[in-house]
């Protein structure tokens, strides 16, 4: 049971659908973003991620609940199923690229230790060599995608991966990644992947280590390693983030999102976001209610 309004579009506007395996696509900033008079709405694609390549002017993203600066030169991390969306400057200027995860899995293969930059929503700073390069990969594929050649498919592959180890170069110059993936990283990676599915379940962690073929303590080992968490604050981490996108992108009612998330009771649920956000529901939701508000009043002027 979905536990938000956020739309889910295959691409901006476009119905959701199946998507295509090895699907890449890639337009300028133009094309979508000026029929919608630069205003894209807060919304999610279920299995597609995306890179924005800022070559020029700037915007702002929100994403989940947080904001980010879109300054360029810059690229744009949106990994599949985030919420986001966007308000951008009428001089930006730059592509986006879009990709499903049975790709991303495909690049994945040439160094693992790309799966790093597709954690979060992110913005990094390009300096003037990164965005050079950038922007010529991202013509080549916008080239590429435009007819069948020899080597048709390689080329593709060959453009997106040169774009995602800047990415990664640039998070690891800015400290959002850490070494290459350990075996705990790697469990606790399956450990999320299962959580994602079965969040509303709410089943112990016992469940999930059996079901990953581990046990409790190895799982609970694991996760304090790589997330510094036990395996249940993970499940809550996840949890949280749902209730956050229910109370800011749906008129759902509390006790409406505690049942959806799989709280039996609505108080509990209650007790459950205060202690990790510092407030209830209901305030977290009027004060980033008059936030959004304060910010469409601004935009408008």
């Amino acid at each position: 049971m979905a536990t938000t309004s956020v739309p889910t579009f295959y691409l901006y506007g476009e119905p959701q659908r199946a998507v295509d395996h090895g699907f890449v696509h890639a337009e300028s900033l133009d094309h979508r973003n000026r029929p919608n008079e630069w205003l894209i709405h807060p919304h999610a694609h279920a299995d597609l991620s995306q890179i924005f390549v800022i070559e020029q002017g700037s915007g702002r993203m929100v994403a989940e609940d947080r904001r980010f600066a879109c300054e360029a030169p810059a690229l744009v991390l949106v990994p599949a199923k985030a919420v986001h969306g966007f308000l951008w400057n009428p001089d930006v200027s730059g592509s986006v690229l879009t990709l499903s995860n049975d790709m991303l899995a495909e690049l994945y293969r040439a160094d693992p230790a790309l799966r790093q930059v597709f954690q979060s929503p992110c913005t990094l700073a390009l300096s003037a060599e990164d965005t050079a390069l950038a922007s010529g990969a991202t013509q080549w594929l916008i080239r590429e995608l435009s007819w069948t050649a020899p080597g048709h498919r390689a080329a593709i592959q060959a453009q997106l991966l040169s774009i995602l180890v800047i990415a990664l170069r640039r998070l690891q110059q800015q400290d959002h990644i850490a070494e290459p993936p350990t075996a705990a990283d790697r469990l606790v990676a399956r450990l999320r992947e299962r959580i994602e599915a079965r969040f509303r379940l709410r089943e112990p962690a016992a469940d999930h280590a059996a079901a990953l073929g581990v046990s409790l303590t190895t799982l609970r080992s694991a996760t304090a390693r790589a997330a510094g968490l036990p395996p249940m604050a993970l499940l809550d981490e996840r949890a949280l983030l749902e209730a956050k996108r229910a109370l800011l992108y749906s008129s759902q009612g509390v006790a409406e999102i505690a049942y959806a998330l799989g709280f039996t009771d609505p108080a509990y649920f209650s007790r459950f976001f205060a202690r990790r956000t510092g407030m209830s529901p209901r305030i977290f939701r009027e004060r980033r209610g008059m936030v959004q508000a304060t910010e469409s009043r601004v935009e408008q002027t």
